[in-house]
């Protein structure tokens, strides 16, 4: 992919939703190659920040309430080639279930240790570093 081509599609924000010891992971309905469960993420859509399309997407996606805490970094994903940003986020409202379920099959509230069974091929170094802090605390 070039340049070009990365920049002509809309970002990817990525909300990491941490609550009681846990974080959320969501299982998308078409999974993107190795890529079966994931953050709640979605498109940035113009004109919108990219912690608030974190927020959006996972009120979206799974009917949690959150609130943007900080934006943990950015990168072109590996597995796909989108520019990823990566926002956390703390819940302030609702019950997490799959709301959208056109896109989602399922979710879950997986803890520290259990990470690598999710996704076995490892986290951004940024996100791994703010879960090691949130969830071991």
């Amino acid at each position: 992919m070039t340049q070009q081509n990365a920049e002509d599609r809309p970002g990817i924000a990525a909300a990491i939703v941490v609550h009681e010891g846990r974080v959320l992971m969501v299982r998308r309905r078409v999974s993107e190659g190795q890529l079966s469960w994931q953050f709640p993420a979605g498109e940035v859509e113009l004109g919108e920040a990219r912690e608030d399309a974190a927020v959006r997407e996972t009120q979206e996606e799974t009917g949690l309430d959150v609130v943007a805490l900080k934006l943990l970094g950015e990168r072109v994903h590996p597995k796909t080639g989108r520019l990823m940003s990566y926002t956390a986020c703390e819940v302030v409202g609702g019950t997490a279930h799959v709301a959208d379920t056109e896109e989602l099959d399922e979710l879950a509230w997986v803890a520290h240790g259990e990470i690598p069974r999710y996704v076995p091929y490892g986290l951004f170094e940024p996100v791994q570093e703010y879960l090691d802090g949130a969830l071991n605390s």
